[in-house]
């Protein structure tokens, strides 16, 4: 059975990912939506008519939930032809100032769970297929105030590049997506409202389904990381070239 599994399915990137996968890969047996939030999984899944999707109700953090999860790989003999890592949380404020459970849960979900789905899933992938990982613009340059999730999407584009370089010999690729920011929960669960924050009321948002749509094209074509809009690309560039020292203060949080 041929499938495609989306993390953090239940709103926001990650729905806009499932909507473009049923139009994209309409051939696919089945959609795997993951979240935690199954009344939302289950209206998502009703929107979808192109191909079946099948609600995981699943806490990607939890270990009993992933031993349900690579169970449910292994009973129905699947080929994961796409797998998106989209599950994923941030936090705007001085380190000091956030809750130690609310830092180390970003480190768990964004890094550990990430790692840990991908290795689960792995198996059960062949030749052609594609890692989808969603990154962010955080991942260029460390930001002061976002400092423990940019370091976690810091740590998502290395695990990305690295892993793709290995999975050449297997022909899988692995893509980065790195958008700057988009009007999707993540703002309100971040604690980011407008005037929160001069550099997000500043930068460009960038509207889900463009990235859903354009991202899953690069990672087909084999790109190792997209980033959406002139402005990111220009950053992206910039970051490579102006020492970060200088880069953390043009684009303080």
């Amino acid at each position: 059975m041929d499938i495609a599994v989306v993390t953090g399915a239940s709103s926001g990137l990650g729905e806009e990912y499932v909507k473009y996968i049923a139009k994209f890969y309409p051939e696919l047996d089945e959609i795997w939506i993951i979240a935690r939030r199954k009344e939302r999984l289950d209206q998502l899944a009703q929107k979808i008519t192109q191909v079946k999707c099948r609600s995981v109700v699943c806490d990607i953090t939890n270990d009993e939930d992933i031993a349900k999860y690579q169970d449910l790989l292994t009973l129905n003999d699947v080929n994961v032809k796409i797998l998106i890592n989209n599950a994923g949380f941030g936090k705007l404020g001085f380190f000091d100032e956030i809750e130690t459970g609310a830092n180390a849960a970003m480190v768990r979900l964004n890094c550990e769970a990430v790692s840990v789905v991908t290795n689960v899933t792995l198996p059960f992938m062949k030749e052609k297929s594609f890692i989808l990982n969603v990154c962010s613009i955080a991942s260029f340059v460390p930001n002061a105030r976002m400092t423990v999730y940019s370091a976690t999407k810091a740590f998502i584009k290395s695990f990305s590049r690295a892993l793709r370089e290995e999975l050449k010999r297997k022909k899988i690729n692995v893509c980065a997506v790195c958008p700057g920011p988009m009007d999707t929960e993540f703002l309100s669960i971040a604690d980011i409202p407008p005037g929160a924050s001069k550099t997000f009321d500043m930068l460009p948002h960038i509207k889900p389904d463009m990235v859903a749509r354009n991202s899953l094209k690069a990672a087909a074509k084999g790109r190792g990381i997209y980033t959406p809009h002139f402005f990111f690309k220009f950053y992206r560039v910039l970051a490579k070239i102006i020492p970060h020292s200088i880069m953390m203060k043009l684009s303080a949080t």
